[in-house]
This record gives C-alpha cells, sequence and structure tokens, in this order.
C-alpha cells in the first residue's frame, strides 16, 4: 500500500499519469480541482488581483487533499502541498502578490506542513514522480486540452508565466526532500499518446517502489 504524489508543470499528464498509476496499484486518485474553480478564471483575467486568493484557495485544497491520502494508504494526487510554495512565489516574483500577502502565505504553510505528521499516521507520502517536459510539449498539452483561460491566444503575456514557471520546476524538484523521489521524461517517453511509453512508465514507478519500499509489489 503506498501514497503517491505527482508533480510537473501545466499540461506535464500528472493526470494522465495518476489514473494510470491507480489503475494498475488498485489505489484511489485525489485530482486537483480545475473546471469547477470558480477563482481560476478570475486570477486568468486580473492576476495582480486573484493570486493570492487563488494561491490561498489551492492550499487549503491540497492541506485537506494531503491529509486524506496519507491518512489512508494506497492513494495518488495529481498535485500536492509540496508545490504550492513554488507557484505563489513566482506569481509574487511577477508582481502579483505584495509583502503582506507573501508573509501570510508563507507562515500559513509553515503551520500546515508542521501540522501534518500529526493530522495523518503517515509523515510523508512513500514516493514523489516528477515529470519533466520541454517547454514546447507543455505549450502543446496546453493547446490540446483547450481550456479558454489557458491560451496564449487568451493572453500573450502567459508565454513568458508558462516558460518561467517551467524552468522552475528542475530546480524545484532537485531540491525536495520531503520523500524518495524519481523523476520521468515526459518527452523521451510520451505516456499520454504511446501505450508502449505508458508500460514503461509505470514499471518505473513500480520499480522505485519495490526499491523504496524493499518489497515486490
Amino acid at each position: 500500500m503506498s501514497v503517491i504524489v505527482l508533480a510537473g508543470t501545466i499540461g506535464a499528464g500528472k493526470s494522465s499519469l495518476s489514473e494510470m498509476i491507480a489503475n494498475e496499484l488498485g489505489s484511489e486518485v485525489f485530482y486537483e480541482e480545475v473546471d469547477n474553480n470558480e477563482i481560476l478564471p478570475l486570477f486568468y483575467a486580473d492576476p495582480n488581483k486573484y493570486a493570492f486568493l487563488l494561491q490561498i484557495y489551492f492550499l487549503n485544497k491540497r492541506f485537506a487533499s494531503i491529509k486524506q491520502a496519507l491518512a489512508h494508504d494506497n492513494n495518488v494526487l495529481d498535485r500536492s502541498i509540496y508545490e504550492d510554495s513554488l507557484l505563489f512565489h513566482l506569481n509574487a516574483d511577477l508582481g502579483r502578490a505584495n509583502d503582506t500577502e507573501v508573509k501570510v502565505y508563507d507562515e500559513l504553510l509553515k503551520n500546515m506542513m508542521e501540522e501534518l505528521p500529526y493530522a495523518a499516521h503517515k509523515k510523508h507520502p512513500d514516493l514523489l514522480v516528477h515529470i519533466k517536459v520541454s517547454f514546447e510539449t507543455m505549450l502543446s498539452r496546453i493547446e490540446k486540452r483547450g481550456r479558454e483561460f489557458e491560451q496564449l491566444s487568451y493572453d500573450p503575456s502567459l508565454y513568458d508565466y508558462y516558460k518561467e514557471l517551467n524552468k522552475r520546476y528542475e530546480a524545484w524538484y532537485q531540491n525536495y526532500d520531503e520523500s524518495p523521489k524519481m523523476e520521468i521524461d515526459g518527452d523521451a517517453l510520451n505516456f499520454v499518446e504511446d501505450e508502449e511509453a505508458a508500460k514503461v512508465v509505470i514499471q518505473m514507478v513500480k520499480d522505485k517502489l519495490e526499491e523504496v519500499r524493499g518489497e515486490k509489489l
């Protein structure tokens, strides 16, 4: 029984891989709610106004999800609280949050992370799987899934935001130390569209889990 969290930029394939892993392991998936998120379109329309509100919304949802996942073995999360700071601080660096909002956010996240071990019987996930994709793949996936407010045609300034976001994920992964981790090259192994690549990736995840747990799945 394992708790796995997925990480990666927008369009990396987190939801797709989460479903594949869950089907293979007989797990439950905790998806991050996007389509019914009433704040997300407001953020894309006016990021300077809504960046802080959006991040508090996501932080609350991610805290609830990770608590629930860690309290019950055998779950997969398609995004988790461990990425939250990366996303908010990018917005802050872009001038979309003021110093007071950053201070409030950082203190709240710190309190949540300190509380997490007491809210669940696991202190951390069994494995974090980071999906690394090129900027070109990221843009292609965003275009294909067709959410209007994510498109460059909707807001050309998103190009620089997406580029910086994708760039920061690699440094974030290198510094991540909350649990065992592994990285998947989503360009070399296009598991979203290639069934054979999907089989390879699933086996890689299973092999890493066996290594971490010291037992066969």
